[in-house]
């Protein structure tokens, strides 16, 4: 649990009545607002006191005492909350606090995050520690607990024991369960899982769905077991369905489903023009769909496709609280609320120019002011990694497999049968075919097979980059493949080419192996570099960040790597076990 229950301790909140009563001054004021009240659906003019990380007044008064107080004429300027990300994957290459320092420049200042590389990666008191330093950032970050691993984990019982997810679930900063990735074996009857369901609706916290595809029926029994809101709506049609089956719906716009102008326009031609219920989403995207803004962004293309300006900036403020019951702290510019503030030029403009985030500046007059919180990584065991174990090109790199698996796009496998002699050093750069090779971080275990329809130009790749951190290669040429694994191995983990027995690139991950140190702006780089050495050796579709990290998840279909070897998604089964070494 958090060391502090309480946001506001009975000595600030008695600081925050001095304010008021002129015995103290407010630590900035912004005068002459024009501001977004969302209890009336207007914009309004007003004075906002602020003290520290919170709004002591909204109204027409001044304060007493203005000792030492920042004055900020706010004239001719449009002021509306912090955006919310409700939907957070905040581990693609970056890390928690690097993502969301970059989000904060446009405007986002809470997201609520998925749990899944901690339940993974640290043991539960070092996560939640983490979570407590976290809480100093000027971001404000809630958090997820997830039922399952999205994949097929050796110790799945250990990881989601029941102690483990009911502690998560108790934590103050979790404000709801799920992702339900695997929702299937919820239908299929793992009463644990709906315990923890009924846990966390006891708690009175929401439940996020994962149901891509979902019928009405299913969604109707996802309803009846808990589930609240789902973001996997793909046309207006299945928005549609969701809103009439009870849910709440966000609206995706990511890397892989750039869906929002699409998904307005068939809600509108289906005649709905209430917008409470909806949400907008990035889904955790990598680093480079982030390249020109947030969610900001997504308030842009709402409006631009005609969703009413108020509606636009709910669906990124007031809506999100109130689901997550939250409203009393986030999503308005009311008294009693963090000061999380956006400093907008047009209303029909969200990027903002300036940007408050806990009552302090993070970026001002369009000018980002520099933060110097760091994180000492190393103290939450998020450390380079250490493969102190080897491969053997002779042992381990044999492929034997009567099948392989094929890439559909970006995210999408399917098995299919070879046709190619692969008992040798290479493969042929005539077709798209690769060796693929999944290895237990801990050097236990290995699954061989082929892979198609990734590149056929691609001479070797290692990459700590997984769902569960586990190391991936693939390739034409095992020596390749090979030196990619031991350059792997020198840097503490990410992602390396190799070509002709040299590194042409390399991607750093030195949290984990799954997340950069780097800044957000600098990785954008490092990724699009990445994107465009495996694009010119054959990668043909648009995201390799994601189609890395869901070779192993098993929430979609139909072939999947994981730690228990090659899984049938639809019939739930392994066809090849991963051989011991």
């Amino acid at each position: 649990m958090l060391e502090q229950r309480y946001r506001w301790k009975n000595k600030h909140l008695r600081e925050h009545i001095d304010v008021l009563d002129g015995n103290r001054a407010p630590h900035i004021l912004l005068k002459n607002t024009t501001y977004l009240n969302q209890a009336l659906r207007k914009w309004m003019k007003a004075n906002i006191w602020i003290y520290e990380d919170r709004i002591i007044y909204v109204g027409e008064k001044l304060p007493d005492n203005i000792d030492n107080c920042e004055m900020v004429d706010c004239t001719n300027q449009y002021l509306v909350p912090g955006y919310i990300e409700p939907h957070s994957h905040p581990s693609q290459l970056y890390n928690p606090l690097s993502f969301s320092r970059y989000a904060s420049h446009f405007g986002t200042t809470t997201l609520i995050n998925d749990n899944l590389p901690f339940l993974l990666q640290l043991e539960k008191k070092k996560a939640f520690s983490l979570l407590k330093e976290l809480r100093n950032i000027p971001v404000t970050m809630y958090w997820w607990s997830r039922f399952d691993g999205q994949t097929e984990l050796i110790d799945e019982d250990t990881v989601f024991s029941h102690g483990a997810v009911k502690s998560w679930l108790e934590h103050d900063a979790v404000l709801q369960g799920g992702e339900l990735t695997g929702w299937p074996k919820l239908l299929d009857g793992d009463d644990m899982m709906l315990h923890w369901i009924q846990e966390a609706k006891r708690m009175r916290k929401k439940i996020e769905g994962h149901f891509p595809g979902a019928s009405e029926k299913t969604l109707a029994k996802m309803t009846l077991f808990g589930a609240d809101c789902d973001h996997e709506a793909m046309t207006g049609d299945e928005v549609m369905s969701r809103l009439l089956q009870g849910f709440y719906v966000s609206l995706r716009h990511s890397s892989i489903r750039p869906d929002l102008p699409k998904l307005i326009s068939e809600i509108h031609e289906l005649g709905i023009d209430q917008y409470d219920k909806f949400f907008y989403t990035t889904d955790g995207s990598p680093p480079s769909f982030y390249e020109g803004g947030f969610i900001d962004c997504l308030i842009k293309i709402a409006i631009e496709h005609g969703v009413p300006v108020i509606d636009a900036y709910n669906m990124a403020t007031i809506n999100i609280a109130r689901y997550y019951n939250i409203e009393y702290l986030h999503g308005n510019i009311a008294t009693g609320r963090v000061a999380n503030i956006n400093f907008l030029t047009d209303m029909m403009e969200p990027a903002p120019v300036s940007v408050m985030a806990k009552g302090k500046w993070v970026k001002k007059d369009g000018e980002v002011i520099p933060d110097e919180q760091e994180i000492e990584w190393s103290d939450f065991d998020f450390k380079p990694l250490d493969l102190d174990w080897d491969l053997s090109l002779k042992e381990d790199f044999e492929f034997s497999m009567p099948f392989g698996i094929e890439l559909v796009n970006n995210v999408i496998t399917k098995p299919y049968s070879l046709s190619n002699d692969v008992g040798h050093e290479e493969l042929t750069f005539d077709d798209d075919e690769c060796f693929f090779m999944l290895i237990d971080r801990e050097g236990k275990w290995r699954i061989n097979t082929i892979l198609k329809g990734f590149a056929n130009k691609l001479c070797g790749f290692a990459g700590s980059y997984t769902n569960t951190g586990d190391i991936m290669l693939i390739g034409k040429r095992k020596r390749d493949m090979h030196l990619a694994f031991k350059r792997l191995k020198e840097i503490g983990g990410g992602i390396i080419l190799t070509e002709h027995g040299e590194v042409i690139h390399e991607l750093p991950l030195k949290l984990q192996g799954i997340m950069s140190t780097k800044e957000v702006p600098e990785l954008i780089e490092e990724e699009n570099e990445l994107k465009s050495l495996l694009c010119e050796r054959g990668y043909r579709f648009d995201d390799p960040v994601y189609t890395l990290s869901f070779f192993s998840t098993t929430h979609l279909p139909y072939i999947r790597l994981t730690q228990r070897g090659v899984y049938d998604v639809m019939n739930k089964t392994i066809l090849f076990p991963t051989i011991m070494r």
